[in-house]
Order: structure tokens, then sequence, then C-alpha cells
């Protein structure tokens, strides 16, 4: 079972903060809580937390990561957000979940078999809270997780219950293969369909 978060173990949440490496190592195998509503118009899937997220118990909050900027790029947030503004998102009609759920150094240290459990976990989440579009930010997890090895970034033809699904790459800055711009106008086109219903 991964280690449960204790409140005093970190500052308030709104305050943005960097953790030391100490509270990174204690953040392993630990979890960000999900952050979901019933009828978004789009439910962000990451690959599994950063140590970094972990610890400050925010999504995408390592920085460089390129989230928060590719969705105000891509016209889906009024402005920048931090991560630490993230319930922002709620109100916009969007959430973040992940595939899996425990925060790792790096991705690569998650276990084949923890992509499906994780599949089988998220379609759970999604027929619960019925969001329209589940955005998958990674081609890498959306294949290993549903065994589509010939998914590539768009819409796809396969749906979870009744969301339809789009993969974006990962907008972690370690990304090489796209630049915030190119990042920007894929995260608009997902507005654009999010917005055609």
């Amino acid at each position: 079972m991964w280690a449960a978060r204790r409140a005093y173990d970190r500052p308030p949440m709104e305050t943005p903060w960097r953790p030391t490496k100490a509270q990174l190592a204690a953040a392993r195998d630990t979890r960000v809580p999900d952050l979901v509503a019933p009828g978004l118009k789009a439910l962000f899937v990451g690959i599994n937390p950063s140590l970094y997220s972990a610890a400050v118990g925010h999504h995408f909050a390592r920085p460089g990561n390129r989230f928060w900027p590719s969705l105000h790029l891509g016209g889906l947030t009024p402005r920048r957000l931090s991560p630490f503004e993230e319930r922002e998102l709620l109100a916009l009609g969007f959430g973040i979940t992940n595939v899996v759920d425990r925060a790792t150094a790096i991705a690569e240290e998650l276990r084949p078999a923890e992509y499906p459990r994780g599949a089988r976990r998220l379609a759970a989440k999604v027929r619960r809270y019925g969001p329209r579009v589940v955005a998958f930010l990674g081609i890498g997890a959306y294949r290993a997780a549903f065994a589509l090895p010939e998914a590539v970034v768009g819409p796809q033809p396969e749906m979870i219950g009744e969301a339809r699904v789009w993969v974006l790459p990962n907008p972690s800055g370690l990304n090489a293969h796209y630049g915030l711009a190119a990042l920007g106008g894929l995260f608009g086109e997902l507005r654009a369909a999010v917005e055609r219903g």
C-alpha cells in the first residue's frame, strides 16, 4: 500500500514551495489525489506522478513541465495557472488523474503490469464521473495501458465508456520531440474538439 501523506510534512497547499531532497525521497510510491468531478469536458490522464508532484501534492508540478503553459497556449485556460492553482481547472470543466497512481522518479520505474491495471481503474473512474473526453498525456502510456501499439497522437477510434479518447504528447520538459508551441497547438486542437461537443 502506498504511504499516507501527513499534512504536517508540507506547507499549505496553495502556497507555492519547493520540496527538499528528504521530502522528494519520502514521496516515492505515494500518490497525488485526483482532481475530478462529474460531467467534465475533459479528464487529462498523466502517466504517473513525479516525486516532485507527489511531494508538493499537485499534478504536473515539476519545474520544466509544460502542461500548464500548454493548457493556456491551447486556449483551455484564460491565463497560465500554476500547479498550486489546479483546483481552478474544475470550474473550467477539466480534471486530472493518472494511469498509474504511485509516484516514481521516472516513468521507466513502473512495471509493465501496472499499465493495464491502471487502465481498468481509469475506466471505472470514467464510468463514475462521465467526462466527455479522456485526454492521455503520453502516447507510450496509452499504448501500454490499452495494448494499442499502433496508436498515434490525436483523436482515437476507441472510447472508454461514453467518453471519446484523445492522445496528446507527454508535456514533460524531457520530451524533446515537441516544443512548447507545438504542444500548445495540439492542446488547441483538443479544445476545438471539446467545444464542438
